[in-house]
C-alpha cells in the first residue's frame, strides 16, 4: 500500500504531536509526498500529500483558517500538520468539526519541531518505501518474463498478476476470445465486446493518482452495470494483439506499484503473443511445404511421410480427392474499387483458408490446404458418396460465404477424379491442375471443371502437339484473326455461338444481339476468309476443330 499516516505519526520526531482528528483513518490514508504551505492553497497541494503549515495569516480569523483547511481537504491531501504555539495556539472546534465531517486527519505539531527536520525524515522514508516497491516491481517483471521464456501459459501470467495486485484480471486475444482470467466476471467482457445498449459507458477521463505514469494514456475506463472495468491494449509494433482487463472496486487500487506491474504484464502478454504467432507461422510453413511436396512430387508415400503427416495433424491413410482453385477479379467498371476491397481485407488467402476449413467441418471431412502463386490446393476426404456431389457441395459452401465477403472475387476450380486406392496425391493434383487449366483456356472463369469431363479437350490437346496439325489450324484460323484485329470484330466468337446453336440463325442473332442481316454478313465473311462452307459438314468440322485447338493452345 505504501507509506501511511500511521507510519508518519510513529516516527520519533512526531512523538510529541497530537492526533486531533481522523485517528481511525491512519492506516487508510497514503502519504506520497510532503509539502509546506500557507495561504493561499490554490493548486499547490496534490492528492495524498502530507501538508505542513503554521497557519500564518489565520491567527485572528477562525473562519479564514476553516476555509484554508477546507481548500486542503478539497485538494485530496492525506493529512494536515498544524504547528501551534506562535500563530495558532489552539485549533478551533469548527475546524475540527469540518475535518471530522470529511474524514480528514489533522495533526497538532508543537512549535519546537522544525518543519525542515520533518521534511528530511519523511522524504527519506518515502524514498525507502519507493525503493522497496521498485525492487518488488522488478521481481514481478522478471517472473512475468520468465513465464514467457519458460513456455508457460497466459493463465500463469494472469495468476501472477492477481497474486501481486489482488485485482481480478482477464486476458483476451485479437479475436476477442478469453485466453486467461482470474476471479474476473466474464459477463463484463461479453457486454464490452457486444456493446449492449445501456450497459456499457465509457468514462472520458481517468481520475487516478498516477496520471503521469506512461501507462495512463493507454487505459480505457468503462462502467458496466455499475461495475468499474479498465481495458489496456496489448500492442506489438503498434498492432493490437489483444486486451488486458482489470476489474476494480476503487481507483485507489491503481497505486504506483500496481501501474508498474500492469505495464510489465502487458509486455509479457505481447511477448507471449509474438512467440505464439511465430510458432503458428512456423507450423503453417511446415504444413504448406509438406502438402506442396505431397502434391508436386511423384513417388511412393513412405511410412516416414505418413508419420510426418501425423505430426502435422493429417491422416494420409484416408482417401482424398484433389481440388485446385484460382482466384481472379471480375471484369467490371469499378475494378479498382474491387481491388481496394480485396486489399482492405489484408489477406485473401486467410479468408479462403478459413472458409475451406469451415466447409470441411460442416461436412465432417478431413482436409489439407496449401497456397502457391495464387493457386489453392485442397485435398478433401472422400468416401462412398459420389465424389462429384461431394465436391460440388463443398465448393457451394465456400463460394456462398466468400462471395458475401468479397463481392468482386471469382473462383475457378479444377477437380480430379476419385481414386479407388490411397496415396495418389501427385496424380490427383495433376488431374485437378489439368482440369483447371482446360477450364481457363475455354474462358470458363468462375466455373468448375471436372477432370472426368475433359476427355475431348485432353484429346485435342494431345493431337495439337503434332506439327502438321498445328500448321493446318494456323492456316485455317489466321485469316479470321487478322480480320478481327484490323476491323475490331469477333468472327471467331460469332462462329462459336453459331456452331453452339447448330446453325440456327435466329437464335444466334438473338444471343449476339445482332440484326439477322448483320449476322448473315458475318457468316459470309467467315466463309470467304476461310474458303470453307458452313453448310458442308466436312468444312464445318475442320473449322470447329481448328477453333477449339486454337483456344486450347492459342496457336
Amino acid at each position: 500500500m505504501g507509506l501511511t499516516v500511521r507510519d508518519i505519526v510513529q516516527m520519533s520526531i512526531m512523538q510529541t504531536a497530537k492526533i486531533r482528528c481522523g485517528k481511525s483513518f491512519l492506516d487508510k490514508k497514503v502519504v506520497e509526498w510532503v509539502t509546506v504551505i500557507e495561504l493561499p492553497v490554490e493548486n499547490f497541494v496534490k492528492k495524498n500529500e502530507l501538508v505542513l503549515s503554521t497557519g500564518i495569516g489565520c491567527e485572528d480569523d477562525p473562519n479564514l483558517l476553516e476555509q484554508f483547511v477546507k481548500d486542503i481537504i478539497d485538494s485530496e491531501a492525506s493529512v494536515l500538520g498544524l504547528a501551534t504555539g506562535r500563530y495558532i495556539y489552539d485549533i478551533p472546534d469548527q475546524v475540527l468539526e469540518l475535518a471530522k465531517k470529511h474524514q480528514f486527519i489533522i495533526l497538532e505539531i508543537p512549535w519546537e519541531i522544525r518543519f525542515g527536520d520533518i521534511l528530511k525524515i519523511v522524504l527519506e522514508k518515502i524514498n525507502q518505501d519507493k525503493q522497496g516497491e521498485r525492487q518488488k516491481a522488478e521481481t514481478v517483471r522478471q517472473e512475468l518474463i520468465n513465464c514467457v521464456l519458460h513456455g508457460k501459459s497466459l493463465q500463469d501470467i494472469a495468476n501472477l498478476l492477481y497474486k501481486y495486485t489482488k485485482i481480478p484480471v482477464a486476458i483476451t486475444d485479437q479475436t476477442q476470445t478469453i485466453r486467461a482470467e482470474r476471479h474476473f466476471d466474464k459477463k463484463l467482457i461479453q457486454v464490452f465486446f457486444e456493446k449492449e445498449l445501456g450497459q456499457l459507458q465509457q468514462i472520458p477521463h481517468l481520475n487516478i493518482l498516477f496520471s503521469e505514469h506512461p501507462l495512463y494514456h493507454f487505459m480505457e475506463e468503462y462502467m458496466v452495470n455499475d461495475q468499474m472495468c479498465f481495458q489496456l491494449s496489448i500492442l506489438n509494433n503498434q498492432k493490437s494483439q489483444g486486451s488486458l482487463f482489470i476489474q476494480l472496486e476503487d481507483r485507489e487500487q491503481l497505486t504506483w506499484f500496481v501501474m508498474n506491474v500492469l505495464e510489465h504484464a502487458l509486455t509479457a502478454c505481447a511477448l507471449y503473443f509474438v512467440k505464439e504467432n511465430a510458432v503458428e507461422m512456423t507450423k503453417i510453413r511446415l504444413n504448406d511445404n509438406f502438402i506442396l511436396n505431397l502434391a508436386k512430387t511423384k513417388g511412393v508415400v513412405t511410412s516416414q511421410i505418413i508419420s510426418k503427416a501425423q505430426l502435422l495433424g493429417h491422416d494420409l491413410t484416408r482417401p482424398y480427392i484433389c481440388i485446385v482453385g484460382e482466384v481472379s477479379l471480375k471484369e467490371v467498371k469499378n475494378k479498382r474499387k474491387v481491388q481496394q476491397e480485396v486489399k482492405s481485407l489484408q489477406s485473401l488467402n486467410y479468408y479462403l483458408q478459413k472458409e475451406i476449413t469451415n466447409a470441411a467441418k460442416l461436412l465432417h471431412r478431413r482436409n489439407m490446404i496449401t497456397f502457391e502463386d495464387g493457386e489453392v490446393i485442397v485435398f478433401l476426404e472422400a468416401d462412398h458418396h459420389p465424389y462429384m456431389e461431394t465436391a460440388n457441395q463443398f465448393l457451394d459452401i465456400i463460394e456462398r460465404r466468400l462471395y458475401e465477403l468479397l463481392t468482386g472475387v471469382v473462383l475457378s476450380w479444377g477437380i480430379a477424379t476419385h481414386k479407388d486406392g490411397h496415396y495418389a496425391f501427385h496424380e490427383s493434383y495433376k488431374e485437378a491442375s489439368t482440369a483447371l487449366d482446360i477450364g481457363k483456356r475455354q474462358k470458363d472463369v468462375g466455373q468448375r471443371t471436372f477432370f472426368s469431363d475433359t476427355k475431348i479437350n485432353r484429346l485435342l490437346m494431345a493431337i495439337s502437339k503434332d506439327d502438321e496439325i498445328a500448321e493446318i489450324v494456323k492456316t485455317t484460323i489466321q485469316p479470321l484473326l487478322d480480320y478481327d484485329r484490323k476491323r475490331q470484330t469477333d468472327l471467331i466468337y460469332t462462329f462459336m455461338i453459331y456452331n453452339k446453336y447448330k446453325g440456327n440463325v435466329s437464335q444466334t442473332a438473338r444471343v449476339l444481339n445482332l440484326h439477322r442481316q448483320s449476322l448473315l454478313h458475318r457468316l459470309r465473311n467467315i466463309e470467304s476468309l476461310t474458303q470453307l462452307s458452313l453448310v458442308d459438314s466436312d468444312d464445318l468440322f475442320l473449322l470447329e476443330l481448328s477453333v477449339r485447338l486454337w483456344m486450347l493452345k492459342e496457336i
